[in-house]
Formats: structure tokens, sequence, C-alpha cells
């Protein structure tokens, strides 16, 4: 509930709003209807650690469904992380109008998985939406999340432009930006990306997932994409990432398309670090996470833990 506390109303839009409202603002390349209201930023949806617990589990089975299953046992079960009650709001990457074994967008049913333990733990509603590069018709279908989440209980959510507010990130790039209201009128967020190779940011895990929050027009962030991701890492703070490496796209991303592309992995994350499941995330494309540089820039910001070892690790395999 106290995520729906902060949603203040601020009255007539600042002379930024203003500004950029004359500019238009684009989702698919189309205007939204200007707003003028501004949300403003307010705390993040993440739980309080616990010490006798890892910060990040990483399980390894055929079973796709069991490796979710041990991995989320291993950080607390889903009983930590939602109250009876509570609304929540699941993140999978739709971006890509792509079928499951192109592994563009997430696994669909560790969605539908995910949405039912979170019913099952007594959320009032679950939420599955993300704002997509491709036609979100289209994309929900295809990638089978649409079927599997809504089979399992979710409200699944096409955005529409009317369902997108101008919210203020307070980042150092994203200032006042339109965000998805879904991700901002929940109780608990649940970020659930894929690991896939991404031609300017190296990965896309995580927090490069978080981008999929926002209208807008993106691909101006790209200038500066490390910071960007870093901001809205900032902005949202999951109450907890899932990661799906069951397969992962190690070439042509994010978009992806040619199954020669993939690797079949079987992994599955659990993190309450959403710097730290990045971290380890990209050591499954081979990457090192020194060397990436939203992955620093979110360290060095206090976002979290790149040593996911010392931030405290299990492994199920």
């Amino acid at each position: 509930m106290e995520r729906r506390e902060f949603l203040i109303k601020a009255g007539q839009a600042t002379a930024l709003v203003v500004a950029t409202v004359a500019t238009g603002f684009y989702f698919h390349n189309r205007e939204i209807a200007g707003s003028d209201k501004i949300i403003f930023k307010t705390t993040g949806f993440e739980i309080p650690p616990d010490s006798t617990l890892p910060v990040i589990a990483l399980a390894r089975n055929e079973d796709h469904i069991a490796a979710l299953h041990d991995s989320l046992e291993a950080v607390g079960w889903i009983g930590r992380f939602i109250k009876p009650g509570e609304r929540v709001t699941i993140k999978p990457n739709i971006a890509w109008d792509r079928s499951p074994e192109q592994a563009a967008d997430t696994n669909p049913y560790l969605v539908g998985e995910m949405v039912r333990l979170c019913i099952a733990a007594g959320a009032a509603e679950v939420i599955v939406t993300d704002n997509p590069c491709n036609d979100a018709r289209r994309t929900f279908i295809r990638s089978g999340i649409k079927e599997q989440a809504e089979k399992a209980g979710a409200r699944v959510i096409l955005p529409q432009t009317e369902d997108f507010i101008m919210t203020d990130l307070k980042g150092e790039l994203l200032t006042v930006w339109p965000v998805l209201k879904y991700f901002v009128e929940t109780d608990r967020f649940i970020n659930m990306p894929i690991v896939k190779q991404h031609s300017l940011s190296s990965c896309t895990i995580g927090m490069k997932n978080l981008y999929g929050i926002l209208g807008g027009r993106r691909n101006q962030l790209h200038q500066k994409i490390d910071q960007s991701i870093v901001d809205l890492a900032a902005f949202i703070r999951p109450t907890l990432t899932v990661v799906d490496a069951t397969h992962v796209l190690m070439r042509g991303g994010p978009q992806g398309g040619s199954p020669g592309d993939v690797k079949t992995v079987h992994t599955v994350i659990c993190s309450t670090d959403q710097v730290a499941a990045d971290a380890r995330g990209c050591e499954l494309l081979g990457l090192k996470p020194e060397h990436v540089g939203h992955i620093v820039l979110a360290q060095k910001s206090g976002l979290g833990q790149l040593d996911y070892r010392r931030a405290g690790y299990k492994e199920i395999v």
C-alpha cells in the first residue's frame, strides 16, 4: 500500500513538463495525450534483507519449473516476497515478436508459474505487462506469455497510450518521463528478464529489462545507455529479480531470430540484489561483470554488489 500512498498529484505541470509535452511524447512513435500531472518518485519495492539467506541463488535443472522453485526456495520462497492482499506486477521481457525457442523473450512457462506462486501466496491481483518494441498484440501472443500468464490467473495488459503517466524518476539522465502506470500503482514488483547479448550494452538481463516500463522515445537514451539503465534501476528497485537463463541468446541480441544463436543452459536465478543478478547472469554470456559498463556503474551508485559471491551466493545444480 505504501506505493500507492506516494501517488501525489502535483497540480499543474512544471516548466519542464510543459516543455516536454510541447514537443510531444511518443509511444510506438505515436503521440501520447499530454498529461499535466507528475507522479513523484518514492522508495522502491524492496523487502528487508535476511542475513540467514543468500542474496542470490542459481539453480540448474532440465525441468525449468523445478529450477525456478529451487532458486526461489533458496532465497526464502514466495511468502517472503508477497503478502496476502498485495497487488503484484510482473515484468517479463516481452519486447520482440519472437517464438520462445528464439529466446528473445522470457520463457512463458516460468512467467505462468511465477503468477501461480504469487496467487498462492495470497496476492489480490497479479498483472503481467511490458512495453514491447514490436507490435504488442503480436508480441504478447507469439511469445506465449499472454496464454501462459492468463492460464495461471494473471491480468495481462497490452499497454495503451492512456496507461502512461508522467513520472519524475529523479535520475541523472532520466528525469520526467512517461512510465507505464502498472509499474507504479502496485505493491510489489517482480522483474523477470531473460539473459541476452545486446549490441549496445553488451548484455540485457535485469536492469536493462527495465527499459520496458518506459514510454517515449527510448532510443534517445541509447546515447548514454549505461546511465539510463542505472537511473531506472535506482528508480524502481524490484522486490525480486527472477532471471530466465533456460535458453540464452548468445549472439544477435537483443532481437535475435536465429535458433543457432541460442544456447540451452537450463538455469534460473533468483536474487534480491539486481546488480548481483546481472553480474552472475552476464557470466553465462562469457562476459566479466567488471567489464560491463552499467553493472559497474550500478555498483558505484550503491544499487548492489557486482561481486555476487561476496553478496551471498548459493548454487543448486
